[in-house]
């Protein structure tokens, strides 16, 4: 009688069962796919540099932290200086600009970040190191016109000391 049990307990399935398997032989082409499609399609924000920069040396340097929350300012001797001369010029993005276009770069450069981070915006002044004070302390004050108080000056560190 225990083995009529034992058998009545065990359950039998005439069915196989198979482990389905994931062809993942075209997983490189997706991937690669992926790949070429966001080198494509995302924008590295660079711009074309129409005045020669050469950043003065620095000792203390601190990098910034959120680079999308930067606005450049370049500022110095023209690169085409047979056509615009060898007076520094100011760009702002990818065109020559006055100090009376400033509050105008400042106000499209909040436009085009949300409002959580207008705030947060600085303006990084790139500066050849042979510009004269006049030219930068013009931009300076109409940043603070616009109510752009945070200005950053970029250099490069000092790779030799002579203490």
């Amino acid at each position: 009688m225990l083995e009529e049990e034992s058998n009545m307990a065990k359950f039998k399935t005439s069915k196989k069962e198979e482990s389905q398997s994931i062809n993942t032989a075209s997983l490189p082409d997706i991937i690669f796919m992926l790949l070429f499609f966001f080198m494509v399609t995302v924008h590295m924000r660079e711009s074309t540099m129409l005045v020669k920069v050469t950043l003065p040396e620095a000792s203390e340097v601190q990098k910034l932290e959120k680079k999308s929350l930067v606005s450049y300012i370049y500022i110095g001797e023209p690169v085409n200086t047979a056509k615009y001369g060898d007076n520094p010029r100011i760009q702002l993005n990818d065109a020559f600009a006055t100090v009376a276009d400033i509050p105008q770069f400042v106000a499209r450069e909040r436009q085009a970040r949300p409002e959580a981070e207008r705030s947060m915006l600085t303006f990084a002044l790139k500066v050849d190191q042979n510009t004269k004070m006049g030219v930068v302390s013009d931009v300076k004050q109409e940043l603070r016109k616009s109510n752009a108080l945070k200005i950053n000056y970029s250099t490069r560190k000092v790779t030799h000391t002579n203490y």
